[in-house]
């Protein structure tokens, strides 16, 4: 029988649906060794994984994108993190749990990241999602990236459901602002990166959870 509380579920990729972060920070410590540096605490990246090469260089290097250096350390990075984008990375504990569940009762679900197509769509087919995924909407798939609702709302229309009756999961205050502005009911995953300015109790969402499997209590 189908869900009736919604009737579809997204979520946000890096640090909400896959812990993606200890390849992240493995191509980023590959680059600190390359430039005679001893490698970072993986602690410290770890909270700046959502925020791709500009969190994970800023956290390394100390640079930021208006830095000269910037763009050739940028570009390094993305090469050595394509060339092993799925060598440790894991859906979060419990949440294959959920996916499951939803799919059990005939409610789609999908993927709306910030991460470009170019590493979104190998990295969704290595762990086996993209078959299963009524949506994957990626950083480059609209005009406009989170915190723009705009790649929420073509998730949604991807996915043939109205907005007013979606679910958005993630771990950055953006995704909260993304699916506010949708129109979705929203879910902070505290369990994820969360960056490292305001704590997710203070982003505004609908739910709070800890846990992926509490998402299993929201769904009924």
């Amino acid at each position: 029988m189908k869900m009736t509380k919604f009737d579809a579920v997204f979520f946000d990729l890096d640090g909400t649906l896959a812990d993606t972060a200890p390849d992240l920070a493995a191509a980023a410590n590959r680059l600190v060794v390359e430039h005679g540096m001893a490698p970072v605490a993986y602690d410290k990246l770890r909270p700046v994984a959502s925020h791709g090469a500009r969190g994970l260089i800023g956290a390394a290097f100390g640079k930021r994108p208006e830095d000269p250096e910037f763009p050739a350390l940028r570009d390094t990075f993305l090469n050595y993190y394509e060339a092993d984008i799925a060598v440790h990375t894991r859906l979060f504990e419990g949440m294959e749990g959920v996916l499951a569940k939803l799919e059990a009762s005939g409610v789609p679900w999908g993927i709306v990241t910030n991460k470009i197509a170019r590493f979104t769509v190998p990295l969704v087919e290595a762990i086996g999602l993209m078959p299963r995924a009524s949506a994957v909407v990626s950083g480059d798939t609209t005009p406009h990236a989170k915190p723009h609702p705009a790649p929420l709302l073509r998730a949604a229309e991807l996915s043939g459901v109205a907005p007013a009756r979606c679910l958005y999961v993630g771990d950055d205050l953006r995704d909260i602002q993304a699916g506010k502005a949708a129109g979705m009911a929203t879910v902070s995953a505290a369990y994820g990166y969360c960056g490292d300015a305001e704590p997710p109790d203070t982003w505004g969402a609908d739910y709070l959870i800890h846990h992926p499997a509490e998402l299993l209590a929201l769904l009924d």
